[in-house]
């Protein structure tokens, strides 16, 4: 059974029956638009950096330091405009934010594809890094259209288009970008504007007038947005604890390919599939395993749960001697998304309609931070362990990712002790 703490955390909620229930068409919608968002972020990872060296006259120096700026420029702009979006959504309601974004995001990637210097290409990656806040706005419009029971199964199927992008992207990009450099900007933004008129017809508004909130530059800035989760008990440990997941998800994209290169000697390809492997293992569980396990267990011991198997496969990977033992942290690792759904589904819980909103947009600010600093934390503390020690110690990232999980738990056991008391 459910546990029985999240069923007495319903009181910021609406009675279920008052809740908005848009065609199924809806859902599709959000998931679609995630997805091609994910899609899409993928596609740049093998491409971009070369598109940057060329711009560049070659210069692989000059163009390292230019692409790491461009993710964290990237990254700063999530962190600025998702609770700008998510007051806007809280407002005007979520359909006009969602489909003016994904608009915005299709134009943006022309821009791209045709950019003639590093100068409008910077604008583009600018651009996008703002776009890509929408999905703050897609995750408020789950919130407003299912049962608070049930959200945590809905945001794994979100979570799951995160591993699809992860999965699919980089090989699409691989394939158009061998072809043209520039030919998968098209391709996401094609994606991207047909979403966006599909949009247009399918995608019903899920928050009534009568539960927007009036927008105002204190509730729609990072501060004042992230002052929300102080709002209500357990909130600020949900959130510290949910910082501290979202910076370890960081470690792999930091590190992997260094990782898997230097300790085992591996080739691109045999990288590329673990990596793939990895994505395929976080759909199965986010799109998959969530709904079923929240519903038996419970928010509570899913997200336990979750960070005790993300816990054991990171470790694995910092021990990790041999090649053959990063399959077996796989699972681990998959295993590892029941947390992410049952954090939201938490978190949700505590705010009512006029502000699902501005959480998501609180939330997706933390993961902009996380994804400004994470990168400098795991290579940095890469480089000081293999400088140290050599190939021994490579998996030290890895190490850091199961401390901040552990801490992420300390947090929120100790939060909950409190609360119940």
């Amino acid at each position: 059974m459910p546990d029985a703490h999240d069923r007495g955390n319903a009181g910021m909620e609406p009675a279920a029956s008052t809740i908005v229930r848009p065609r199924k068409a809806a859902f599709v919608f959000i998931f679609i638009t995630v997805t091609l968002d994910m899609l899409a972020a993928g596609m740049f990872i093998p491409v971009l950096p070369q598109l940057v060296t060329e711009l560049l006259g070659g210069n692989p120096v000059n163009a390292a330091v230019i692409y790491g700026l461009f993710g964290t420029v990237w990254a700063l702009m999530q962190f600025i405009f998702s609770p700008v979006q998510g007051a806007l959504s809280d407002r005007f309601g979520r359909r006009p934010v969602i489909l003016i974004s994904t608009f915005g995001a299709g134009l943006d990637y022309i821009l791209m594809a045709l950019a003639p210097n590093l100068a409008w290409l910077f604008v583009g990656r600018t651009i996008s890094g703002i776009a890509a806040a929408t999905t703050s706005t897609a995750f408020a419009y789950i919130a407003d259209v299912t049962p608070p029971e049930a959200r945590a199964g809905r945001f794994g199927m979100l979570g799951a288009a995160f591993g699809i992008g992860f999965v699919i992207g980089p090989a699409i990009g691989g394939i158009a970008g061998s072809v043209d450099p520039r030919l998968p900007f098209w391709i996401a933004a094609a994606l991207s504007l047909l979403s966006a008129l599909y949009g247009l017809f399918v995608l019903p508004e899920s928050l009534p007038p009568e539960k927007r909130a009036p927008f105002s530059l204190r509730r729609a800035n990072p501060i004042g947005s992230i002052a929300l989760l102080r709002s209500q008990p357990m909130l600020p440990s949900l959130a510290f604890a949910n910082f501290f997941g979202q910076l370890a998800h960081v470690v792999l994209p930091s590190v992997g390919v260094l990782y898997l290169s230097y300790r085992y000697g591996w080739d691109e390809q045999a990288i590329g599939f673990a990596l793939a492997a990895s994505g395929l293992a976080a759909i199965i569980v986010q799109g998959g395993l969530v709904r079923p396990v929240v519903t038996r267990f419970g928010e509570r011991t899913s997200f336990f749960a979750g960070l005790a198997f993300g816990t054991a496969g990171f470790l694995m990977l910092g021990f990790a001697a041999f090649g053959w033992m990063y399959w077996l942290a796989v699972p681990l690792l998959g295993l590892w998304g029941l947390s992410a759904p049952a954090m939201q589904g938490l978190m949700s819980r505590r705010v009512g309609a006029l502000e699902q909103g501005r959480l998501q947009g609180a939330n997706a600010s933390l993961q902009g931070v996380a994804s400004m600093i994470g990168p400098i934390l795991f290579t940095q503390s890469y480089a000081f362990a293999i400088a140290a020690h050599g190939r021994d110690w490579a998996g030290a990232p890895f190490l850091v990712a199961a401390l901040l999980l552990i801490i992420s738990a300390f947090v929120v056991r100790r939060a909950s002790r409190g609360e119940r008391a």
